[in-house]
């Protein structure tokens, strides 16, 4: 359980307070509802620049990282389809230093011409290596393109073309972070040994005076349901055949998110689940497979991806993994299963629990998503899931009809 003391600012920021006796380091999470779903189609990567344009420093903070690192503290973020996550951690005593910032890039963020042209080096050399050269790189370019043909998930957040980063203009960015780098559009979540009253006064102190800006009210396309299966072979430089299958899911919010999140488990959690017991060790068809859920704000994926035996044919593979799901559909999960399922679903909470910063993040994440509080109430949820719920979603999930089916095969 993570206790929290909720305050919101007047210009909209939202700020989260827990307090944590056991620790004198402090951590500091900004959340941006801001990702890569929020990009236009022809201009996509915009929500990944940005992460990087926000460590160029702002009006009074022309070095970030260095003034961190001054007082012993260290930052990171990240961006995925949904939202932006900035992190820090720093000493108790240094917190004010961490607010100073983060309130100044947020409001003062130096978005000049040079700043500008250094990132969108930075980025296209990272979507060079990391995607166009690196094996295996485009997998999620091509499953996304295939799976997703009304909303933008369709493209991974390094974004859709390297030319929209390239061809980025000052005009774009600055209305890009004037519309979604505002107070009212973030979660600043703050995690230590702290006292409520006194952060709430700096935090007032940092953030009172930015203006407001406007709130994410986007509405996004729907994904329709599925009428037939999507196949797409391909032939890459690679040193292992690919069989991925995915399969469209509900949104993380819906009521059912968590059975699928149990089945993701039961087929794929450590080496006795039942894709790598009955694929990779019994019949060496797979030389590992996993399974998981995209846990996205709107409609996700289930994925099941298997790396094949040398010798093993694909179709062969598809076969002997698809008369494993139908047997997984028809047999009723023993108690016994669910019940280690959910126990190693308790202790990845548990794990989630600990540290400032897994409380910071977490607090953030699930008050975007409905309110911090649902956190708590987690465990629940996932303890209410029952055989005959798995055996219910199992059997509409894994259907042709909806599944999306990639061969990446090695040249």
């Amino acid at each position: 359980m993570i206790e929290h003391t909720k305050h919101v600012l007047s210009n909209g920021l939202t700020l989260l307070l827990n307090t944590d006796p056991n620790t004198k380091i402090v951590a500091v999470n900004t959340l941006f509802k801001a990702g890569a779903r929020d990009e236009k189609a022809d201009k996509t990567g915009f929500a990944h620049l940005f992460e990087h344009l926000m460590f160029e420093g702002s009006k009074h903070v022309p070095h970030f990282d260095k003034e961190l690192q001054k007082v012993g503290g260290s930052s990171n973020a990240f961006t995925n389809n949904d939202y932006t996550n900035y992190y820090c951690t720093l000493p108790l005593d240094s917190l004010e230093t961490a607010l100073w910032i983060e309130s100044d890039r947020m409001l003062h963020l130096d978005l000049s011409e040079k700043n500008l042209e250094n990132q969108k080096s930075v980025v296209s050399e990272e979507f060079k290596q990391r995607y166009l050269n690196q094996p295996y790189g485009d997998i999620w370019f091509l499953v996304r393109e295939m799976m997703y043909k009304n909303h933008p998930y369709m493209w991974p957040t390094i974004g859709k073309d390297l030319s929209h980063i390239e061809k980025a203009q000052m005009e774009d960015v600055k209305s890009f972070f004037s519309r979604y780098y505002s107070p009212s559009n973030a979660i600043l979540t703050i995690s230590g040994d702290i006292n409520i009253h006194n952060t709430i006064t700096q935090v007032e102190k940092w953030y009172k005076d930015i203006p407001s800006g406007k709130s994410n009210t986007n509405a996004y396309p729907d994904e329709p349901v599925q009428m037939e299966q999507r196949f797409l072979q391909v032939e890459r430089d690679v040193p292992q055949n690919i069989l991925l299958k995915a399969y469209l899911m509900p949104e993380r919010t819906h009521a059912d998110y968590y059975v699928y999140d149990v089945i993701s488990e039961l087929l794929s959690g450590g080496k006795t689940a039942l894709l790598y017991n009955e694929l990779v060790k019994k019949a060496s068809v797979f030389s590992d497979i996993s399974a998981f859920v995209s846990a996205n704000l709107s409609k996700g994926m289930f994925v099941i991806s298997g790396r094949l035996a040398e010798g093993v044919s694909i179709e062969d593979a598809n076969k002997k993994l698809n008369d494993l799901l139908l047997q997984f559909k028809h047999d009723l999960v023993a108690q016994k299963e669910l019940e280690k399922c959910l126990n190693n679903v308790l202790f990845a909470h548990s794990i989630n629990s600990m540290g400032v910063l897994n409380k910071a993040m977490n607090l953030s994440y699930f008050e975007m998503i409905g309110g911090a509080e649902l956190f708590n109430d987690e465990l629940n949820k996932y303890q209410k899931v029952t055989a005959e719920q798995v055996s219910d979603i199992a059997n509409k999930l894994f259907v042709e009809s909806n599944e999306n089916l990639l061969y990446y095969l090695k040249k």
